[in-house]
């Protein structure tokens, strides 16, 4: 049994036969100029949360680059609120999709790791952990890291692998980088979501939720399984 889908490259053009779980929430964007058309894309919920977290990365590591002047314990509650926005925003957006792939445990994870690193970067603000101040970054690369590998294994993913070790490989550049460590940081954060969110990625086959997902439903998922396999 091969665990990778190695039939299906880790990153395409998105396809256009979604599943039901998929088709919940779709949004459509098309550019036109006059009769020619610019751009024309489609973003999943779950694409949808990537977008909002790719925001609320750029928004918080872009303040801790070019907003010195802010107080840190300022920027601290700041990123606090922002990130339980943002955890509150993919739980909805995901949910539907998580409970008929049946990866709940995608939103529990993110969750709890973007909770932790909140929990983490206040106790080092307000405490002023010397340790924790001077490694927010690394803190940040390696919560992500942990989420993508852990999604990369349990989805059979080698795209969130390789979003993985993008992570980590910025690493080691952080203290050759520190006046610019946040900007670094934001621009990998934000721009592996940004990716994730404009193409499509390889993942193990679709899941029928019987629970969640009529008859028809199904029927209609496996008719679109065959046009994408066709």
């Amino acid at each position: 049994m091969i665990f990778f889908p190695s039939s299906e490259p880790m990153f395409r053009s998105k396809q256009a036969a979604l599943d039901i779980q998929d088709l919940r929430g779709l949004l459509r964007l098309r550019l036109r100029l006059g009769s020619l058309t610019l751009l024309e894309t489609h973003f999943t919920r779950i694409d949808q949360v990537f977008l909002v977290w790719a925001g609320i990365s750029a928004a918080i590591f872009g303040t801790a680059q070019f907003w010195p002047t802010l107080s840190w314990t300022t920027q601290a509650a700041l990123w606090g609120c922002l990130t339980c926005v943002g955890i509150v925003t993919m739980s909805n957006l995901a949910w539907f999709w998580v409970q008929v792939e049946r990866l709940r445990w995608v939103v529990y994870l993110w969750s709890g790791l973007m909770l932790g690193g909140v929990i983490l970067t206040a106790h080092g603000i307000f405490s002023g952990v010397p340790l924790i101040l001077m490694n927010l970054c690394g803190l940040w690369l390696s919560l992500c890291a942990a989420g993508y590998g852990a999604m990369g294994i349990g989805m059979r993913s080698r795209s969130f692998l390789l979003a993985a070790l993008m992570h980590l490989a910025v690493l080691p550049v952080l203290s050759s980088a520190l006046a610019w460590q946040f900007l670094l940081t934001g621009a990998v954060m934000s721009g592996c979501l940004l990716l994730l969110a404009c193409v499509q990625w390889d993942m193990r086959q679709p899941i029928e939720h019987p629970d969640l997902l009529s008859e028809q439903d199904r029927q209609f998922n496996q008719q679109q399984q065959r046009l994408r396999r066709a």
